[in-house]
């Protein structure tokens, strides 16, 4: 597969299409809100955080997708192999969340009676901190939490969809090493040893569509080492979303396909999954701790979602160098969307 790196300069043209497809190792294309020419309704912006070690992990979103928006917390207990989320909604948001239209410095925040949060970026580092009330009846989170980039690269994609002024614009920053901490039932969670990853996500997107995404963001050997995987959605012929990040340097890979296990038609997330490629420089097994299910079936929205945590074991190859993944704790998905 002949991948195309992108160039500089803005990510649409006057029609409102991408003026280019491919991947870079930077946030190298221009987003503005205002070049958009499709549907208002069709918009979708995000940032993602997921921040954990191997015992406990907090998830963050804050998103606006303009029938509505969307704030939500996640807490992970590896330990007792559980979960606890919750998530605040409002409707007919279009934009008003004001997220920025670059991932390079700019404050997303949401504020309402129940949530007071912020991802805070001044181009120097990233600081997350407010509070998210009642994530259980009477018991609130609060955080606290500096990310710091430990790698030079991550993984930027923009991707067309067939149908024309539809796109999405996708940067994964990964080994994201956090310090600080998060505190719930007042139990405090001290972030040491923890790593993370960015999922920043602007677009617009079409009415149906599944996707498949993989992320692993580690130590391992006193080497930082992670990975992106994805795949599923748009057209994805000019470059994939999969790349290898070793230490402060990430490595372009080519396909991926995710092997979930079947019961006829039924995905049996639970049981373990591989990923293979057509050149065998990706091969893994993933070992699930925690199938997290989400999703929603209300009037226009039918959403479903499986975000499973686990254990990678395995290789990938690159430049003819076969790095060992050793029961590295990530996690993968499989989310379809009618949205």
């Amino acid at each position: 597969m002949e991948q195309k790196e992108l160039s500089e300069g803005r990510l649409l043209n006057k029609e409102g299409n991408l003026n280019e497809a491919g991947y870079s190792f930077r946030l190298i294309k221009d987003y503005h809100r205002e070049d958009i020419k499709a549907s208002g309704w069709r918009i979708k912006e995000w940032d993602y955080y997921y921040i954990g070690n191997n015992d406990y992990a907090i998830a963050l979103t804050i998103d606006d997708n303009s029938y509505m928006d969307l704030c939500s917390v996640t807490l992970f207990d590896y330990k007792k192999k559980g979960y606890i989320e919750k998530s605040y909604m409002h409707p007919f948001s279009f934009g008003k969340r004001h997220l920025p239209e670059t991932s390079k410095k700019g404050d997303t925040i949401y504020q309402d009676k129940n949530v007071d949060l912020h991802f805070a970026n001044n181009g120097q580092q990233r600081h997350l901190y407010g509070t998210f009330k009642n994530l259980t009846e009477g018991k609130d989170v609060k955080l606290d939490i500096i990310l710091e980039e430990t790698c030079y690269d991550s993984m930027v994609i923009a991707t067309p969809f067939k149908k024309k002024r539809h796109f999405y614009y996708n940067q994964k920053i990964n080994n994201l090493k956090a310090s600080g901490y998060y505190q719930y039932d007042h139990v405090r969670y001290p972030v040491e040893n923890c790593y993370g990853v960015l999922d920043w996500g602007r677009g617009v997107w079409t009415r149906k569509n599944t996707w498949y995404w993989a992320s692993l963001n580690a130590r391992q050997d006193n080497h930082t080492i992670g990975f992106n995987l994805g795949y599923g959605f748009g057209d994805t012929s000019a470059a994939s979303e999969n790349m290898f990040f070793f230490d402060n340097r990430a490595y372009k890979l080519n396909d991926v396909t995710f092997h979930i296990q079947k019961d006829g038609k039924k995905d049996l997330y639970e049981q373990e999954w591989t990923f293979t490629s057509q050149k065998d420089d990706i091969h893994l097994t993933f070992t699930p701790l925690i199938v997290r299910k989400g999703g929603a079936n209300v009037l226009i929205i039918n959403s479903r979602q499986r975000q499973v945590f686990g254990y990678y074991d395995g290789y990938i190859v690159v430049n003819g160098h076969k790095f060992e993944i050793k029961h590295l704790l990530g996690f993968a998905e499989k989310v379809y969307n009618r949205w």
